[in-house]
């Protein structure tokens, strides 16, 4: 589950660099898909000029996404039908994941570009220390003080902006299914307590901290944890960030979790749970890349559920989970797979 990386698309036969996104590109790539519009005319077409304006709701859409690229490609190579299936993802905010480097600047100019649209910011941290265990997204800071280091950069990038931060996608998983080593279960504890309270500090600033799945052990699980975690100063925590469950199954989850620790929200990640999840294969790796999997609900905070903060985006749809089933490493663009999710969504 690693942040935006710079990856290729190959587009009919030529590649495509697709880089992370800065607001000095945005205009140039609204202007490329607005162009899309006047091709056809009508139905998905008329879609492609709104990547360069704002969907519904609270958060902002990057017109310089990796998306927005690959459809904007696709349309300057003729190919009408992929670059409005691409637009199904790029017309719709999706989690910023911020890199490990100069992450004040990083934030600064997300949250800046989303309050010039008057939009909040949807920001990733997944950057804690011995990250994802070694495995396919592996990393993360040095050491405790780098860690608290990165996040007080990210908090002074935010500054008084407006933005909703989902904060360590797996790592309290890790800590309850014996993934991250024991004796390194304290710091992480102290450093998910010390991040919502750094990030807490900025006025206009929302943190969800993760929980897993609800395919991922039995709420019980999780009660102490996210207690221990600093559940308590947090606005909610998050569910199926990269993962596959259905939104009702993620629902009811959310709903027995949220009862133990005092009746707190939840987000829900909705970006590739249309089709729920995939049972064909190897369970301990049917997360990693699965086939035939669909775009869920688009991002809203209209949910109709008052524990249910909003359906969210926080896995950027059409990015590797990892070198499994044929695709590039964690975080890189996949525009095949990207192809798959919006040809299937309902």
């Amino acid at each position: 589950m690693d942040g935006r990386r710079t990856g290729r698309a190959t587009t009919r036969g030529r590649s495509v660099v697709l880089r992370a996104a800065g607001p000095a590109a945005v205009l140039g790539a609204a202007l490329v898909l607005a162009g899309c519009a006047g091709a056809g005319g009508g139905g998905e077409q008329e879609g492609a000029a709104a990547v360069g304006r704002q969907s519904e709701g609270p958060y902002w859409v990057d017109p310089d996404g990796t998306a927005a690229r690959q459809a904007a490609a696709y349309t300057e190579d003729g190919d009408e039908r992929n670059a409005a299936l691409i637009q199904r993802i790029a017309r719709q905010p999706v989690g910023e994941w911020i890199g490990p480097d100069n992450p004040a600047s990083e934030v600064q100019g997300v949250t800046e570009a989303a309050a010039a649209d008057d939009r909040d910011a949807l920001l990733v941290l997944y950057n804690i220390p011995h990250r994802d265990c070694g495995r396919f997204s592996r990393g993360g800071a040095a050491d405790g003080d780098a860690y608290r280091a990165w996040v007080d950069g990210v908090a002074r990038g935010i500054g008084d902006r407006g933005a909703t931060v989902v904060l360590e996608p797996d790592a309290l998983l890790h800590l309850v299914d014996g993934c991250t080593p024991r004796e390194l279960h304290e710091e992480r504890y102290g450093l998910l307590k010390d991040a919502i309270r750094r990030l807490k500090r900025q006025p206009a600033t929302t943190v969800y901290l993760d929980a897993g799945n609800a395919g991922w052990r039995s709420p019980d699980a999780l009660d102490q944890p996210l207690r221990r975690a600093g559940i308590a100063e947090a606005d909610g925590f998050s569910l199926n960030v990269s993962n596959f469950q259905t939104t009702a199954a993620s629902t009811e989850f959310g709903r027995k979790v949220s009862e133990r620790i005092g009746g707190k929200p939840f987000v829900i990640d909705t970006s590739r749970n249309g089709n729920g999840p995939y049972t064909g294969g190897d369970p301990a790796e049917n997360w990693c890349n699965p086939p035939g999997r669909a775009l869920g609900e688009p991002p809203t905070t209209r949910t109709g559920d008052e524990l249910v903060d909003a359906y969210l985006w926080i896995k950027r749809p059409g990015e590797s989970d990892g070198d499994c089933r044929g695709g590039p490493k964690a975080g890189a663009w996949w525009p095949e797979y990207a192809l798959g999710l919006a040809s299937a969504a309902k």
